[in-house]
């Protein structure tokens, strides 16, 4: 049974950020909504069923710790399928997308470790056989993706990101925990601590220094914003001048309505340096809200391309602080080969 509306809205929207860092998170919000806690642990449990609620967790800042690569395939409409198959087979992969472009496969690859990632990468390349666009992030400008549930897009604005602190050898553990999200109990943290041999309070404290410290983005719901109604959504690249790149992607961050923005690498047949996401109801409401914001920051002179999204075959969370399992199934690899 799905949730209502309203509970549905009372239990995602506020607490996407500033989830409570206490030994009783459910009962705080039980509290604030006039309810029991185990209903409030039932309603999670349940928007995790529907597919709205990917886990309660973390969005660590992009120099927290691991590594991450944005890559893309010019898939011969044929195999496309295969190919994405293969591709959301990778334990790495944590997005994958087919989007409105030659270059119609685009995916991030995610690891421990550069080294971790440029190896996935190339086995996924032999697998394939396709050469894939390497489009290593040099700078985000937001990173923080949350969305507005009573809106027709998302977020609000916000000021650009800022220097993080990265993750200390020590606490990887607990980052990896937060990256696989937290566990839908009364006592959730303790649970961590228990695993970690750690004391609760030191597991909350290392966490609220993260926030401070600008590691963590936030620590909250993270939603699937198809299965919300977020149905629509671009990528819009820009080639930029190195040195004006980063006055207009911080101008850009701070536009209503822009869900990412970032800097990223060059590559051979891909001039673009400038990215940002927009994600909407429909199609028509992303188009207003990119044009707006090539218009205020002044991004019109400059060559654009606008890549809308028209299928999604992978949404799930990174691994940067977790080690990947064994990645190409064979069935997989058997279709490709079919």
């Amino acid at each position: 049974m799905l949730l209502n509306t309203d509970l549905r809205l009372a239990l995602l929207n506020p607490w996407q950020r500033d989830f409570p860092l206490v030994r009783e998170p459910f009962a705080h919000i039980a509290t604030s909504l006039g309810m029991a806690p185990d209903e409030v642990l039932a309603g999670y449990a349940r928007l995790q069923g529907e597919g709205a609620l990917s886990r309660i967790g973390g969005v660590f800042a992009g120099n927290a710790g691991g590594a991450a690569l944005l890559a893309a395939m010019a898939v011969p409409p044929e195999r496309l399928d295969a190919v994405a198959a293969v591709v959301s087979s990778h334990p790495g992969v944590n997005h994958n997308y087919q989007r409105e472009h030659h270059y119609n496969l685009w995916f991030v690859m995610t690891g421990q470790d550069d080294a971790a990632v440029r190896a996935a990468m190339q086995s996924l390349e032999e697998t394939t056989g396709l050469i894939a666009l390497q489009l290593r992030m040099l700078r985000a400008y937001r990173i923080d993706l949350g969305f507005d549930l009573r809106e027709r897009t998302a977020p609000a604005p916000m000021a650009a990101a800022r220097a993080a602190q990265p993750v200390a050898e020590a606490d990887r553990p607990l980052a990896a925990l937060l990256e696989d999200g937290l566990p839908l109990t009364a006592r959730p943290y303790d649970t961590w601590a228990q695993a970690l041999g750690r004391t609760p309070e030191s597991v909350l404290q290392t966490l609220q220094q993260w926030l401070d410290e600008g590691t963590l983005r936030r620590i909250g719901a993270i939603v699937r914003h198809h299965e919300l109604g977020f149905d629509a959504n671009a990528m819009t690249v820009f080639n930029l001048p190195d040195a004006q790149v980063d006055a207009f992607g911080e101008a850009l961050a701070r536009e209503p309505g822009v869900t990412l923005a970032y800097r990223r690498e060059r590559a051979e047949g891909w001039p673009y340096n400038l990215y940002c996401m927009v994600h909407g109801r429909d199609r028509a409401a992303v188009h207003e809200v990119i044009a707006r914001a090539i218009a205020d920051v002044g991004l019109a002179p400059y060559p654009h391309e606008v890549l809308f999204s028209c299928r999604r075959f992978k949404q799930t969370g990174p691994r940067r602080f977790r080690a990947l399992p064994a990645a190409t199934a064979p069935e997989v690899l058997d279709a490709l080969a079919g």
